[in-house]
């Protein structure tokens, strides 16, 4: 077979390599090409189908990755030998858009919420699961404290001052299983009747939850300092919700200034109260840490929310909540009631994780790692665009791409999707859904690709970006 008959459609939504694909699969799975048949090759098809090399690569690769077609040395590619796939090709229009979703495969994914999990310290964990199971211990398996048990509290609660400078007992800590649902537990405590307000952007799980909660949830316009103070006063609410320390998604530092704004902005009034999120504080690239805001708090004011699924591993379930004494009164007279949702086995295994160094090691190992790879992106970026501006790139695992040539989000992001590559458009964290005027911004994660694939992505990013002379 020398050609293929394909009508790609470059304006579609579907980037063209899964145009090709789809086609491919599709007259295999009808019969129309046989199994046995040599496909063209990749630089043959390119120049008929007037496409880059690498699109025709990306769509043979996932055939061959499905087993749909076989590669052999010197010879090239071949439709496999698949008995009875034909019996699968009338399953219905709406399942094969299903099928095609699930299907849709990226060479390279620039996720903003990745975790390099290939540095988990397994064998730490292992060895400390091992201890902590060793003993027949039956209390191990009983219900254990709603807050948590204490000795993990205790862990926390030293480790908190002594990196983040938050003051407190543990007593005053909550461990849960992730921060969606220690916000529920929040929303039990203090009640209905709040009006939330978040930054915008935003952390968009977190809107969702609070409106969900039949809260009155409203959006707070940021400058560069964070989230503005006559904004919020004005918006009316009684409780904000920020990430101060590195804000997501934009990754702004609020100064101890605004930070002083808002702590006064909360003791204005009783019953208002700060949700401070600081959810990938420990990785930072430029400085000394940000200390957290509930520092600065001595009225009771800050409830500070954490988690171990950035520094860890999203499985390992494990969040925290401070809060302050007047709310930790309301917790146990509306919520003590209700038991630990994390194991105590779990718990323990963390508390010994924290207790024996093993946790400081794997976070300095993991922050070394990171910043390698946050390097590497910064240098391959340069040679992409001059005129691109890079933001939020001091901390945390992603950074910020601002386009101000006119460009619109959707077309950078498909462009990208057509060589393979995932990038990410900051509009999805507006709650209105709306770019900033004048400017298109592109978000790149990288602390799930090594320092090679994203020198290789960047690449592909540079020749999908290309402008046309």
């Amino acid at each position: 077979m020398n050609e293929l008959t394909i009508s790609l459609k470059a304006g579609d939504k579907i980037p063209l390599y899964e145009q090709i694909y789809s086609y491919i699969k599709e007259e295999i799975r009808k019969g129309v090409i046989p199994s046995g048949e040599k496909l063209p090759s990749t630089r043959a098809l390119c120049r008929h189908l007037d496409v880059s090399r690498s699109t025709v690569e990306l769509a043979y690769e996932q055939l061959l990755s499905e087993g749909y077609i076989e590669a052999q040395p010197y010879r090239g590619y071949f439709v496999s030998d698949i008995e009875g796939l034909c019996q699968f090709s009338g399953s219905g229009s709406t399942e094969e858009k299903r099928e095609r979703k699930t299907q849709k495969q990226y060479r390279y994914d620039f996720t903003p919420s990745g975790v390099d999990l290939k540095s988990f310290p397994y064998n730490a964990w292992r060895k400390l699961s091992k201890e902590c199971l060793t003993d027949d211990r039956a209390e191990l398996f009983r219900l254990g404290c709603p807050q948590g048990e204490y000795g993990l509290r205790s862990a926390i609660s030293s480790y908190l001052h002594q990196a983040r400078g938050v003051n407190c007992v543990p007593d005053q800590i909550i461990v849960g299983a992730g921060n969606d649902y220690l916000l529920m537990l929040l929303c039990s405590v203090l009640g209905q009747g709040h009006k939330v307000a978040l930054e915008n952007p935003t952390y968009r799980q977190a809107y969702r939850l609070f409106a969900n909660l039949s809260y009155d949830v409203h959006t707070v316009d940021m400058d560069s300092k964070g989230m503005r103070v006559d904004r919020l006063r004005a918006s009316g609410a009684d409780i904000a919700f920020v990430m101060p320390s590195h804000q997501y998604p934009l990754g702004t530092v609020m100064p101890i200034r605004r930070r002083i704004e808002l702590l006064r902005w909360a003791e204005e009034e009783e019953g208002r109260y700060i949700i401070e999120d600081d959810y990938d504080s420990e990785f930072r690239y430029k400085g000394k840490p940000i200390p957290a805001l509930q520092g600065y708090d001595a009225s009771g004011k800050v409830i500070y929310i954490g988690t171990f699924s950035k520094s860890i591993a999203p499985a390992i379930r494990m969040s925290y909540m401070v809060l302050p004494e007047p709310v930790c009164r309301m917790y146990r007279e509306r919520c003590g009631f209700l038991s630990s949702t994390v194991s105590k086995v779990d718990q323990m295994i963390l508390q010994k994780f924290i207790e024996e160094g093993y946790y400081e090691r794997h976070l300095n190992k993991t922050r070394a790692l990171y910043k390698s790879r946050h390097d590497t992106l910064l240098s391959a970026l340069r040679d992409v665009e001059s005129d691109i501006r890079i933001s939020g790139e001091n901390a945390g695992v992603h950074l910020l791409l601002h386009f101000r040539d006119g460009r619109s989000e959707e077309e950078l992001i498909q462009r990208a999707a057509e060589k393979g590559v995932k990038v990410y458009g900051l509009s999805e964290y507006y709650v209105d859904g709306k770019e900033k005027a004048g400017e298109t911004v592109i978000l790149l994660g990288y602390a799930n690709m090594n320092e090679e694939k994203i020198r290789q992505a960047v690449k592909l990013l540079g020749e999908a970006w290309e402008k046309e002379t």
